[in-house]
């Protein structure tokens, strides 16, 4: 007896060891698991158990749960023998794995109504025994919906509109969504199929409206919206137009058009005309009654358009009358006169920018003007600027080998013989006492002035003529200061030799000598004024003619020589030099 109870003390250590040492569930982790699947989709049920050392998985084994507690299996693994599939899951299942010993997983590809409930996966190992997880499965149905619309018609009594009808699993919500004046009821039938039902008072004015079906359900993220249009079927309306309202004798083109509504569109429309028949020359075209023909006077009539339709028929009316003229002849005067206005506006706008047109270009040539006259004195100063750079160069000796001797020859002529006559052309005068007339002092004696000059006295006519006397004697002092002004500004500038003073050109032999320059000063001085002449003074006043000609020969010969008998200038180095075409060089 105590061998066979340390035996068995050994073997429940034993079992105890291996239940401590042994593999575990990876997937699912807890021994209940709920999953949630949906009808016609692929259901997967996981299993899978990881073995450790010296361990080994020998069976695999799916069972399901009947309500009543019993387990119906449903397909078995065997590491050896392979797997094998029972009753009705004959073909409905398989395993995920081609190893179902490593990993148990069970798929069901189609899921139907009938697969929710309670699976059990058991593992058998070796040699630590048996291992199992519970998993329940909830299986919903997406919804089946679909709406049902009325067709309804205008004048009808309060009624149903549409009715909207959904089945699933668990059962779904419906709602409409429209904004026409209604009401819904709702109703909830077996087999999870619940109905909507929206009713109203039909009216035109609502067909064509939106009224939608909404069906809500868990397995959907957001409501599944069945569009829908109400349908009112009303009779037509008809209404009779015209393109004018005056019919008169001889128009041509006239017609009425017939136009209507109503739902559904009218396809018969009829032309009458009370109290007879449609004139002769008139034609139905679609909705149009049209006369073929200028009108007449008995054309004029009650004209009746008939439409009709499945609910209905519509009618409309139009007196027709004919005037013997146009009501638009007497508004012919004052489309005139709006023309007229019209006409005269157009005018009066052309003339206005005509009138702006001549302003701007007056304005610009103006402008223009301006600026040409600018132009020209801008120019105009260019070329002063020109001839004084020209006049500059005139002062120094030219070398242009330009200018032939010949040339240069004959321009120096004209040069002296100007000069000449400028010395020539002396102011002739004479002595204080030549001129007056007047006698010595009331006394008879002498009187003399402060600077012991002696004093003249004068009569009213001597008098006067010393007054002129002394305008003279004025005038040729300011033109012998002129002169020497003149003849200093040429030596210092180097102008034309006919400006020279008399001294540079009484060294080369031309102009006045020195004792006619001294004769000229003497007459201006005060002693000239106030006593007699000397006898020089006197006596060069006297051949006044001979000595300009004996200074015009002199000038002559000295500045000009003959040359194959033509007379020539001599060379001089205040010449100017002209060009043979007339340009200052």
């Amino acid at each position: 007896m105590e061998l066979t109870g340390q035996r068995a003390t050994c073997l429940t250590l034993l079992l105890l060891l291996a239940a401590v040492v042994h593999g575990d569930f990876v997937e699912p982790l807890q021994p209940v698991t709920k999953l949630r699947s949906f009808a016609e989709h692929e259901t997967r049920l996981p299993c899978h158990y990881q073995v450790e050392a010296q361990e080994k998985v020998v069976q695999v084994t799916w069972f399901k749960v009947l309500p009543d507690g019993s387990n119906d299996q449903i397909i078995t693994a065997h590491f050896v023998e392979g797997h094998t599939e029972f009753g009705r899951y004959s073909g409905r299942v398989r395993f995920e794995s081609g190893s179902p010993t490593q990993n148990s997983a069970l798929l069901i590809p189609s899921t139907e109504e009938s697969d929710e409930g309670s699976y059990s996966c058991k593992i058998a190992t070796y040699p630590n025994g048996l291992f199992e997880r519970h998993i329940t499965v909830t299986v919903w149905v997406l919804p089946i919906s679909y709406l049902e619309p009325v067709l309804l018609v205008e004048g009808q009594s309060y009624r149903m509109a549409a009715s909207c009808r959904a089945v699933g699993r668990p059962p779904p919500r419906l709602s409409w969504d429209t904004d026409l004046p209604g009401q819904s009821q709702n109703r909830t039938n077996e087999g999870g199929s619940v109905s909507s039902y929206y009713s109203l008072h039909p009216l035109r004015s609502m067909n064509g409206k939106r009224l939608d079906c909404l069906v809500w359900h868990p397995g959907l993220e957001q409501p599944r919206r069945i569009s829908n249009s109400l349908v009112v079927h009303y009779p037509p309306d008809a209404t009779i137009s015209a393109g004018t309202e005056d019919w008169f004798v001889g128009m041509e083109k006239a017609e009425l058009v017939c136009s209507s509504g109503g739902n559904p569109k009218p396809q018969n429309i009829t032309w009458t005309r009370k109290g007879g028949a449609l004139p002769d020359g008139t034609s139905v075209v679609g909705g149009k009654l049209v006369f073929g023909r200028t009108l007449r006077m008995n054309d004029s009539a009650v004209y009746e358009c008939v439409v009709k339709n499945d609910v209905g028929v519509g009618k409309a009316e139009y007196m027709l009358t004919v005037t013997e003229t146009s009501k638009r002849t007497g508004e012919l005067s004052s489309d005139n006169l709006l023309l007229i206005i019209i006409g005269a506006s157009a005018a009066a706008l052309v003339l206005l920018l005509v009138l702006v047109v001549l302003l701007v270009n007056r304005h610009h040539r103006r402008k223009n003007k301006k600026l040409e006259m600018q132009l020209s004195e801008k120019t105009e100063e260019i070329q002063s600027f020109s001839r004084q750079a020209s006049f500059r160069r005139l002062n120094s000796v030219s070398t242009d080998p330009r200018v032939q001797p010949e040339d240069y020859a004959l321009l120096r002529v004209d040069s002296r013989m100007k000069n000449s006559e400028i010395s020539l052309d002396r102011p002739i005068y004479r002595g204080s006492q030549s001129t007056l007339g007047g006698k010595w002092g009331p006394s008879g004696g002498v009187e003399v002035d402060e600077l012991g000059r002696p004093v003249v006295w004068h009569d009213g006519r001597e008098s006067l003529r010393g007054a002129e006397m002394d305008g003279e004697k004025e005038e040729r002092r300011r033109r012998v200061e002129s002169y020497l002004k003149s003849s200093n500004m040429s030596l210092d500038s180097g102008l034309p030799s006919s400006l020279v003073p008399l001294k540079a050109q009484q060294d080369e032999g031309v102009g006045p000598k020195e004792p006619d320059l001294v004769h000229v000063r003497e007459v201006d001085s005060p002693q000239g004024e106030d006593w007699p002449p000397s006898p020089s003074v006197a006596e060069g006043h006297e051949d006044d003619e001979d000595s300009s000609s004996y200074q015009l020969s002199e000038a002559l010969t000295n500045h000009f020589y003959y040359s194959n008998g033509v007379l020539r200038p001599r060379p001089h180095s205040n010449a100017i030099l002209l060009h043979p075409r007339g340009q200052i060089i």
